[in-house]
């Protein structure tokens, strides 16, 4: 990608759009009567996935950019994860304890902060309050830095066959610059046991644009990451946003690349990791060819939720614990943040959603194009706004964004179909904004471009 693409879009403050419309679009006038009434409609609309927050971390990263406290002690774990099975119950009975469950996903903080017991337990109440189908999917977010060989065969007992192992950099500068230091032995460690405990598709996460990283530090952390063999890798640009999360004033700003070496440092993780025989997913995941999820990029049938890229089929999910955000054919609702607020309302009896959106027609057909440029680097505008009842250039007349990203040759539009350019595929999250109703109108809440 050129310099002057880099310079121009790489600074731009840009949703990940793993949803639209994206959260600060979410407002307190749905709360939880809308969610009950939403509740009433799922069981009809097919099956659901499951998203439970796990907002506990023995220590903090530096570059973190999630909802989580630190705590030495189990007991704040313990009392939220009955508050959590009461939040289950309550979402049971509203949604008439029929609900058809296809993937179940567990995000934090770090969810394996839980004793093998505690999971198990957890996952015991999943099963009571839902209907799991056959073949159902559990997914698990894990610290291998924290990882008992107790928890491993917990997860593997319960169902666990997908794993997301957080490595970010195996550079000793970077990590101690994040606070994260983590050998590549206890990677390999944890790989070791997932997979003699039945896990049979492991993820890794790695960062670019990270304090102190340079080209050569990325392409040796992937090249022990490769020989590790993960199914799947997620590759995130940093985002550095001190004004809302403050402990990333701890990050030396000084030592942080600009733009144009993000975009280096990304392109050449992406290289890497095709020289490794993975296949490139989407903006920013890789797979082994014979996994699902290059298959499904191979076919179009690639999708985008909370999580990132998946297979995940289901347009409905429960997201349950603090700050959570859950997806319903209505619309899109969170859980109250701050964990006694949450705790509160649950166990008072009732649902804490603290905010969502309800979808309009025209926000479905911009969040149906936004997913598709996302995921395959084009879209057919036309016969996407029919199909949502709108005339064909309803997107494209008076697009100002758009036709300033086809001049500069990121884009191109031919016959009502929009494409992202090769060397441009960095830049897609600037095509999709040129869909987003409410680009700008929220301030630098987002990470950058490239």
């Amino acid at each position: 990608m050129s310099d002057c693409l880099v310079a121009k879009y790489g600074d731009a403050r840009l949703p990940r759009y793993t949803s639209y419309p994206t959260a600060p679009a979410f407002a307190a006038t749905v709360g939880p009567d809308a969610y009950v009434r939403g509740l009433l409609d799922v069981a009809t609309a097919g099956p659901a996935s499951i998203y439970l927050h796990v907002p506990f971390c023995r220590s903090m990263c530096w570059y973190c950019g999630c909802h989580t406290t630190i705590t030495r002690q189990d007991a704040p774990v313990l009392e939220y994860l009955d508050v959590m099975k009461q939040e289950i119950e309550l979402v049971a009975f509203a949604a008439g304890n029929a609900l058809p469950v296809k993937n179940v996903h567990f995000g934090g903080g770090t969810p394996t902060i839980m004793k093998p017991d505690e999971f198990a337990d957890l996952m015991k109440k999943l099963r009571s309050a839902f209907e799991f189908e056959d073949q159902s999917s559990v997914a698990v977010e894990i610290d291998p830095r924290t990882l008992s060989a107790a928890m491993i065969e917990a997860l593997g007992e319960n169902g666990v066959n997908r794993a997301s192992l957080g490595v970010q950099s195996f550079d000793p500068v970077v990590q101690a610059a994040i606070n994260r230091i983590q050998s590549y032995e206890q990677t390999e460690a944890a790989v070791i046991g997932l997979r003699a405990a039945g896990v049979s598709s492991i993820n890794f996460d790695l960062i670019y644009g990270l304090p102190h990283q340079t080209i050569q530090s990325c392409i040796e952390t992937v090249a022990l990451a490769a020989k590790l063999r993960p199914e799947r890798l997620a590759v995130f640009g940093y985002a550095h946003v001190p004004a809302f999360k403050k402990h990333q004033r701890l990050i030396d700003e000084a030592a942080l690349p600009n733009a144009s070496q993000r975009n280096d440092q990304a392109e050449a993780i992406a290289d890497e990791l095709v020289k490794a025989g993975y296949e490139r997913v989407g903006l920013d995941h890789f797979a082994l060819p014979e996994d699902e999820l290059a298959a499904a990029a191979r076919t179009g049938e690639l999708r985008r939720n909370f999580q990132g890229y998946t297979t995940d089929q289901c347009d409905t999910l429960i997201g349950l614990g603090a700050s959570a955000i859950g997806r319903l054919p209505m619309g899109y609702i969170q859980n109250h943040v701050p964990i006694g607020l949450y705790a509160e309302r649950v166990c008072s009896g009732v649902l804490p959603t603290a905010k969502g959106y309800l979808l309009t027609q025209e926000d479905k057909l911009r969040a149906k194009v936004i997913e598709r440029l996302m995921c395959d680097f084009a879209v057919d505008l036309v016969g996407l706004s029919r199909e949502f009842g709108y005339d064909g250039g309803f997107l494209l007349d008076r697009n100002d964004r758009l036709r300033e990203l086809e001049a500069d040759g990121v884009a191109t539009v031919r016959d009502g179909h929009v494409h992202v350019s090769q060397r441009s595929r960095f830049l897609v999250r600037a095509v999709a904004a040129a869909f987003d109703a409410y680009f700008g109108s929220y301030g630098r809440t987002h990470s950058k471009a490239a």
